[in-house]
């Protein structure tokens, strides 16, 4: 092991940082590097402790070499930190590591027929190790333990059994053949989710009637002058001082018949969410055809324009009504009749201009509503109980009283 400084210029000064880096030989006796510890900014000091602390006796080679441990039969070199002396001749290795797991990946990759896909697509020129083999790595660590690519070549590669499955030797994890994998599949995105969508109707014969569609945002801690996409916008998170950018659900294969998707479309952080939903019925049809789908929709997604469309169009979907709509036609609803469609959820069915409404009554969901008006009711009283025997001045009294109301979310009434 050895230490490593990279120069940055930082507000028009030069920064030293350092890391701990150690060589990994690799097949064809090549060598690669692999950051053990990063150490930040350091002075001059901790520098020469940290090169005195590495630089121990090799018995094989009779001379110092870099290696984390010093021999017992020897003295700790001037200047050590921490020092550790073993007795070499005892000490066996055993590398403890998951396999069961990583095994089982594996095996979901090959049921998908994923190395098929993306052997014919990412097919290598020189390189010692194949493509598919990196972006299997990286498959299975996100759904084994979802980490950064870093992390995945510091730390979860040499934990795993991924080179016994791989039959690779540490270059598959190579950080920087990490990264270039993920810009070398991201042309083939469409296909990918065409092929997911085909597979899954395959193994679970599912046919897709059902489209749920939805939209969120994710933001970022920067600038990220180099992400065309990232704008302010509607911030879900409540960040609107962060840049962000808007993921779609499902704009070419949407998700299965349980909810899980298979596809995905990442849009400008200023999208609206009424923008959206004719552009992605168009690309759906476009590639697979009309067919008898029903859209699932929060009531804020669709316009009335764009339901109106959709009609033309003969596609079905199930979305809230609008409050303002409901006034409408509240006092019609009101004579129909309940209907029972489970032991605890009530129906009523009014048509009106080619659309069906339905009202639902559940009375599961009216005890859960009422139990947590119920806690958050008490929470207040106890709050005002506490203020009560304080006695604070009149404005710490109302600052702690609409503290109280916004965490009960409750109305509070304030007699003469």
């Amino acid at each position: 092991m050895f230490l490593r400084a990279t120069n940055r210029k930082k507000d028009g000064k030069d920064h030293r940082y350092f890391s701990v880096v150690e060589n990994r030989r690799v097949a064809g006796g090549k060598t690669i590097q692999r950051t053990v510890l990063y150490l930040g900014e350091i002075n001059d000091q901790q520098q020469a402790a940290w090169r005195k602390t590495m630089a121990v006796f090799d018995e094989q080679q009779q001379r110092y070499t870099n290696l984390s441990l010093f021999p017992e039969d020897r003295p700790l070199p001037a200047g050590a930190v921490d020092g550790l002396q073993v007795r070499l001749s005892g000490l066996e290795l055993r590398r403890a590591r998951p396999f069961g797991n990583c095994w089982l990946a594996g095996e979901l990759w090959d049921q998908l027929e994923l190395g098929r896909f993306w052997r014919s697509r990412i097919a290598g020129g020189r390189e010692a190790v194949s493509w598919e083999k990196v972006l299997r790595l990286l498959v299975v660590n996100r759904l084994l333990e979802p980490g950064s690519e870093f992390r995945l070549h510091h730390h979860w590669f040499v934990s795993s059994s991924m080179d016994a499955l791989l039959e690779e030797d540490f270059s598959v994890a190579d950080k920087d053949r990490l990264y270039r994998c993920l810009d070398r599949i991201l042309d083939h995105k469409t296909e990918l989710f065409v092929w997911l969508r085909n597979k899954w109707a395959e193994l679970f014969t599912a046919d897709f009637e059902v489209l749920l569609y939805d939209l969120t945002s994710t933001y970022f801690e920067g600038e990220t002058a180099e992400n065309p996409k990232a704008r302010r916008g509607y911030s879900r998170d409540h960040r609107p001082d962060c840049l962000q950018v808007v993921i779609a659900l499902g704009p070419e294969g949407a998700p299965t018949p349980d909810g899980f998707p298979l596809a995905y479309e990442v849009m400008n952080g200023n999208t609206t969410e009424q923008k959206t939903l004719l552009p992605f019925l168009e690309r759906i049809e476009r590639t697979y055809g009309k067919a008898k789908r029903v859209w699932v929709m929060d009531r804020g997604i669709p316009t009335e324009a764009t339901l109106a469309t959709m009609r033309e169009k003969e596609a079905f979907y199930l979305v809230g009504t609008p409050k303002s709509r409901i006034g409408q036609h509240e006092k019609k609803w009101l004579d129909l009749p309940w209907q029972k469609v489970r032991d605890s959820v009530d129906v009523k069915l009014y048509e009106h201009e080619g659309e069906l409404y339905v009202l639902a009554r559940s009375h599961g969901r009216q005890a859960k509503e009422n139990a947590m008006r119920r806690k958050r009711l008490v929470r207040l009283l106890g709050k005002l109980r506490a203020m009560r025997h304080s006695l604070p001045v009149r404005d710490q009294l109302l600052l702690r009283i609409g503290a109280a109301r916004k965490a009960a979310q409750c109305r509070i009434v304030f007699g003469a």
